[in-house]
C-alpha cells in the first residue's frame, strides 16, 4: 500500500468558451497534492452520462490493482453525472481504500455527512444535465416545426449545402444525380408486386453498385423505401399520412409535389417513427423530391403488408455465436431450426440477398460437440503454459481495445433487448445493426488476441482443464468465456472447419 499513488482525473465534453479546459482542471487539482506526484487521467470529448470512457476505465483498473491511494478532480461532475455510476464509483472507492477529493467542492468521504453532501450534489448534477437535455430537445423539436435539417449524415441519394432560411444558417439537402437514379429504379422494382428485396439487393450487387460503400442490404432497402425524404409531396401524400395518424405541420396547400418531407419522432408517439406513423411528425422539407407520390405510396403501401422473415441474432441459440462465420464469405452464421427442431448454421449473407452459396449442411449440435473435442485436444498439448509466469506485462493498446469491446458489447447487448415487442421491419434493421456490430466485435478480439497471444496464464490454463472436464454441466456462458479465451474465430462450410487459436 505504501507504494500507491495518487490520481488526477480530468474529462471535457467539448470545447466551448463557457467549459473549462483539461489542462485548467490539471492545474486545479494538482494544487491539492502541494508539490507532490500524481499520475494524470484524461478524457476530451467524452460526455459525463455514462462510464464509457477509455481513460475513466483504465483509472478503475489501476485502482482494482491497489495501485491507487486518493483521486482528485477539479468537480464531482467531471467524474459523472449519473446517480448510479457515482454511487458505484463511492463503493469502489471505500473496497480499495481511495479517498475522493473534489478541489472546488471541499468533500471528505471518510464522514456521513461528506457524502451524503456528496449524494446530494450529483443529484443535483444530474438534474442539470437533464435540464439540458431538454433544452436540447426543445431546440431541436423547434427547428423541425420550421422544417430545418437537424443534422446527421445525408440519405442516400442527396448531398448537403449550406444555406439561411429565416435568418438561421442551417443544411439543406440537394439531389446526388447518380445516386438519385439508383434510389428511382429501387423504388420502380419494389412498386412491382412480384418484387421482393432479396430481389433489389441481388441486382445490385450483381451490378457491383454499392451504398454508401457497402453492399445493400435488406434492411436498408426496408428504411429507404419507408422514407418519406424522397416522395414528391402532393395531396395524396398529406391523406396517407393524416389516415395513419401522423401529425402534419404544413397546410394541404403546401403539399404540392415540388418538394420532399421530413419525418421526426413525435413527442407523444408511443413507437418509432420507422415503424409507426402515428403521433409522429411530418413536415415540408426545403429539397426537390424525386419519387413520384404515386410510386412511394404504392410501395409504402406494400411495405404495410410486406412480413420479413426474422434471422436470429440471439447468442442464447449457440454458445459459438459472435466466433462462427461462413467459410466461404466470412459473414456470421446463424443458427436457426427447420420444421422438426433441429436446428442448423446458415450464412446470413445468403439470409440477406443470396450473393454466397452459403455454408452447406452444418448441424449445430454436431458443430458444438466437435469444437468442444478440439479445444480438450488443444489444450492437451499446450502443457507449457503451466510453467509461464504468473505476471503479464499490460499493454496500453490492449486496454483501449478491451474498452472498446465491452463499448461494443454493450450496444449489442442493447439491441438484443430491443428486440422484444419490435416489429418485422424493425426487427431487421436492429439484426443488421447487430451483424455490423459483431463484425466490428470480430475484428476488436482478433486484433487483442495478436496482441496477447499465448498469454494465458496457469490459473486460467486450470480453470479452462476443470471446465473442459465436466462440460455437460457448465454454464451456458462459462461455455462463451472457455471459447473466447481459446479460440479467435471460426471458419466453418459441410466439408472444412477451421480455427483460429489464440494459444
Amino acid at each position: 500500500m505504501n507504494n500507491r499513488i495518487d490520481a488526477v482525473y480530468a474529462r471535457q465534453s467539448a470545447d466551448r468558451k463557457d467549459s473549462i479546459s483539461i489542462e485548467s482542471q490539471i492545474e486545479f487539482c494538482r494544487y491539492e497534492l502541494k508539490g507532490g506526484t500524481c499520475k494524470e487521467y484524461r478524457d476530451k470529448g467524452f460526455s459525463g452520462k455514462n462510464t464509457d470512457r477509455p481513460q475513466f476505465q483504465e483509472l478503475i483498473s489501476d485502482i482494482k490493482k491497489g495501485l491507487i491511494s486518493k483521486v482528485i478532480v477539479y468537480k464531482l461532475d467531471r467524474i459523472s453525472r449519473s446517480i448510479l455510476d457515482f454511487s458505484a464509483m463511492m463503493e469502489l472507492f471505500q473496497q480499495y481504500s481511495v479517498e475522493f477529493v473534489s478541489s472546488t467542492e471541499k468533500f471528505d468521504t471518510s464522514t456521513p455527512m461528506g457524502r451524503a453532501m456528496l449524494n446530494i450534489c450529483i443529484v443535483f448534477a444530474q438534474l442539470e444535465r437533464e435540464t439540458i437535455q431538454k433544452r436540447i430537445s426543445d431546440a431541436c423539436y423547434s427547428r423541425s416545426l420550421r422544417g430545418f435539417r437537424l443534422g446527421g449524415k445525408a440519405p442516400y441519394g442527396y448531398r448537403t449545402e449550406p444555406v439561411r432560411i429565416d435568418g438561421i444558417n442551417t443544411k439543406k439537402l440537394t439531389v446526388n444525380p447518380e445516386e438519385a437514379s439508383n434510389i428511382q429504379l429501387m423504388y420502380e422494382m419494389y412498386a412491382q408486386p412480384k418484387t421482393s428485396y432479396g430481389d433489389i439487393v441481388r441486382y445490385f450487387a450483381e451490378q457491383g453498385i454499392l451504398f454508401f460503400g457497402k453492399e445493400l442490404m435488406r434492411a436498408t432497402v426496408a428504411l429507404m423505401l419507408r422514407n418519406p425524404v424522397y416522395v414528391q409531396a402532393d395531396l395524396e401524400v398529406y391523406e396517407f399520412f393524416k389516415s395513419q395518424g401522423a401529425d402534419i405541420v404544413n397546410e394541404p396547400a403546401d403539399f404540392t409535389a415540388a418538394n420532399g418531407c421530413y419525418l421526426y419522432q413525435g413527442r407523444d408517439a408511443k413507437n418509432p417513427k420507422e415503424t409507426d406513423l402515428r403521433d409522429q411528425l411530418l413536415v415540408i422539407a426545403p429539397h426537390e423530391g424525386i419519387i413520384p407520390s404515386d410510386i412511394w405510396l404504392t410501395c409504402r403501401k406494400k411495405l404495410m403488408n410486406n412480413k420479413q422473415m426474422q434471422t436470429s441474432m440471439n447468442a442464447t441459440r449457440t454458445w459459438l455465436a459472435g466466433k462462427i462465420k461462413c467459410g466461404r464469405c466470412g459473414y456470421a452464421l446463424t443458427s436457426i431450426a427447420n420444421r422438426t427442431g433441429r436446428r442448423y448454421f446458415r450464412c446470413s449473407r445468403r439470409l440477406d440477398n443470396k450473393s454466397c452459396d452459403g455454408c452447406g449442411t452444418v448441424r449445430t449440435a454436431e458443430l458444438e460437440v466437435f469444437i468442444y473435442q478440439q479445444m480438450a485436444k488443444k489444450l492437451a498439448s499446450y502443457q507449457i503454459l503451466t510453467n509461464r509466469k504468473k505476471e503479464k506485462k499490460i499493454n496500453p493498446k490492449v486496454t483501449t481495445l478491451k474498452v472498446e469491446l465491452t463499448q461494443v458489447d454493450n450496444e449489442i447487448d442493447k439491441l438484443v433487448d430491443s428486440l422484444t415487442g419490435a416489429n418485422n421491419i424493425l426487427l431487421s434493421y436492429v439484426n443488421a445493426k447487430i451483424s455490423e456490430l459483431d463484425s466490428r466485435r470480430q475484428g476488436l478480439i482478433k486484433e487483442i488476441a495478436e496482441l496477447t497471444a499465448s498469454a494465458i496464464s496457469p490459473e486460467e490454463v486450470k480453470q479452462i482443464s476443470g471446465y473442459l472436464g465436466t462440460w455437460e454441466t457448465v454454464s451456458f456462458d462459462d461455455k462463451r468465456r472457455v471459447l473466447d479465451l481459446l479460440v479467435t474465430v471460426i471458419q466453418a462450410t459441410s466439408e472444412k472447419v477451421n480455427i483460429i487459436w489464440k494459444i
